[in-house]
C-alpha cells in the first residue's frame, strides 16, 4: 500500500476503474431518483447527462494528456491557479463528492441486499450492511494495487454483463417494440422545466465517475493516450448500460411503482418480468456492483487526498497510526464515509454529492479556460459551453431543493463555506509556519 507504481494499471484496468464507479451508483443508486423528477422522459435524461458529461470530460482528457499524474484534479487545479485557496477548496469538494458517492453505493448495497430478507426495521440494516461493505473495500484496499485492478476488472465484467442480461431479459418480458421508446405523454404534464434539469444533475453525478481514471493518471500504462481512451470508452460504455436498463425499467413499471421503490427500483422491476429469480439474480448484480463500486472510489479518493498532502494543501496528522500517508488516508475516507452512510438518506446523499460535484467542475472549466487552454491546446468554445451547461444545471437542482428540501442546500452551502473558509486559513498558516 506505500507505493503505486507508475504503470501498473493497464487500460482495461482503468477502464474497469471508471466504470466500477459509475455503474455503481448511477444504476442502481440514481435510477429512481432520477424518475422522480423527470416520469418517463427519463431514460433520455441519462443520455443527456452523458452529453454533459462529455463536454465537461473534455478539460480532464486535455490536461491529463498534457500532464499525467496521480493528483489528477488536484494536479489540474494547481497548474490552473497555483498553490491558492481556490485549489486546495477545490480539490478538497471532489474528495469529498468522491466521499460522498461511497456512501451513497454503501447504502444502496444495504438497500438491494435487504430484498433477499423480510426485515422489519430497514433503517437499522440499511446503513448497517452500507458500514460492513465500507470496511470490507478498506481490507481489499490496503492489500493494494494489484488486487484492486485484479478484483475492478473481474467485477466489471459481470455486473456489465449481468446488467445488460437483465436488460435485454426485461425488454424481452414486457414485449418490448420501438414504439415503447417514445415516452408516454401523459406522464409528462406534471414536471416542471427545473425538475427536467434537476434530473440531469443527478444524471451527471451517475457519470462523474471518469474523473477516477484522471486521479490514477500516474499508475496508468502510456497515460498520454490512455487516459482519454480509457475516460471516453466509460463513458460510451455507460451510456448504453444506463439507457438499457432505464427502458426496461420504464416498461416493467409505472414510474409511480418507480418512484415507490426507487432506493431499489432494479429489483423491484425484475418481479414482474422473472419472478423472485429474477430478483435474486438483480439483486446479485447489483451487491457485485455496489462493491466494485465503493473499491474503485475508496482506491481513487485515497491517491487524491495523499496527493494533497503531499503537495501540502491539506492538514494531516498520523493521530499514532504506523505506515505512510495513503494508509492514514484510507482509514479517514472510510470513517468519513460511515459518518454520512448511518446519518443521511440516500437522497441526500446524492443531492450533496452533485451539488459539490458540479461546483467543482465549474472552478476546473474556468481554470482550463483561463490559464491552460493554450498549453493544452483546448478549443475555448467547448470549455465554455461546459461551464455554462453545469451552471444552468446547478442553479435549476439548487432551486428544486431550496423548495422541496432547503435542508440540503444549507447543509451543502456550509459544507463549501467551511472548505473554503478553512482552506484559506491553513494555507496562511503554513506559509506562516514556513517563514
Amino acid at each position: 500500500m506505500e507505493d503505486y507504481k507508475k504503470e501498473s494499471l493497464t487500460l482495461k484496468g482503468a477502464v474497469a476503474l471508471g466504470t466500477g464507479v459509475m455503474i455503481g451508483a448511477g444504476i442502481f443508486a440514481l435510477l429512481g431518483q432520477v424518475a422522480e423528477l423527470s416520469g418517463t422522459w427519463f431514460p433520455y435524461i441519462f443520455i443527456v447527462g452523458a452529453i454533459i458529461s462529455g463536454f465537461s470530460a473534455y478539460s480532464y482528457i486535455k490536461v491529463s494528456n498534457a500532464y499525467p499524474s496521480s493528483g489528477g484534479i488536484a494536479m489540474i487545479l494547481m497548474k490552473a491557479y497555483g498553490k491558492t485557496t481556490i485549489t486546495a477548496a477545490a480539490s478538497v469538494l471532489m474528495a469529498l463528492s468522491m466521499v460522498i458517492n461511497e456512501s451513497l453505493v454503501a447504502r444502496t448495497f444495504g438497500s438491494y441486499t435487504l430484498q433477499l430478507f423480510n426485515v422489519d426495521d430497514n433503517a437499522l440494516w440499511e446503513p448497517a450492511l452500507g458500514v460492513a461493505l465500507l470496511i470490507f473495500a478498506f481490507i481489499i484496499n490496503i492489500s493494494g494495487n494489484k488486487v484492486i485492478g485484479k478484483t475492478s476488472q473481474f467485477m466489471a465484467v459481470i455486473k456489465i454483463a449481468g446488467i445488460i442480461v437483465f436488460a435485454i431479459g426485461g425488454l424481452w418480458a414486457a414485449h418490448f417494440a420501438l414504439a415503447d421508446l417514445l415516452p408516454v405523454t401523459s406522464d409528462t404534464t406534471n414536471y416542471s422545466a427545473a425538475s427536467y434539469i434537476g434530473a440531469i444533475a443527478l444524471s451527471i453525478l451517475a457519470y462523474k465517475g471518469f474523473t477516477t481514471i484522471t486521479n490514477s493518471g500516474g499508475e496508468i500504462t502510456q497515460p498520454r493516450k490512455n487516459v482519454g481512451r480509457s475516460i471516453v470508452i466509460s463513458l460510451l460504455i455507460c451510456t448504453v448500460v444506463y439507457f438499457l436498463v432505464a427502458i426496461a425499467v420504464n416498461s416493467s413499471l409505472s414510474i409511480p411503482e418507480i418512484v415507490n421503490a426507487k432506493d431499489y427500483s432494479l429489483a423491484e422491476a425484475a418481479k414482474p418480468a422473472f419472478g423472485n429469480y429474477g430478483l435474486y439474480f438483480t439483486v446479485g448484480i447489483a451487491i457485485i456492483a455496489t462493491i466494485s463500486g465503493v473499491i474503485a472510489s475508496i482506491f481513487a479518493v485515497s491517491r487524491m487526498t495523499a496527493m494533497l498532502t503531499d503537495m501540502k494543501l491539506i492538514p494531516h496528522n498520523h493521530f499514532g497510526m504506523s505506515g505512510g500517508i495513503q494508509k492514514h488516508m484510507l482509514v479517514y475516507i472510510v470513517v468519513i464515509a460511515i459518518t454520512l452512510t448511518i446519518f443521511f438518506d440516500l437522497s441526500r446523499i446524492a443531492s450533496i454529492g452533485a451539488i459539490f460535484y458540479l461546483v467543482m467542475d465549474m472552478i476546473v472549466h474556468w481554470g482550463v479556460f483561463k490559464h491552460l487552454r493554450r498549453d493544452v491546446n483546448a478549443n475555448g468554445i467547448i470549455l465554455i459551453s461546459a461551464l455554462l451547461l453545469d451552471l444552468v444545471v446547478l442553479a435549476a437542482f439548487l432551486w428544486i431543493k431550496a423548495s422541496s428540501d432547503i435542508f440540503v442546500v444549507i447543509v451543502s452551502a456550509i459544507g463549501i463555506i467551511l472548505v473554503f473558509a478553512g482552506e484559506k486559513w491553513f494555507l496562511h498558516w503554513k506559509e506562516n509556519e514556513e517563514d
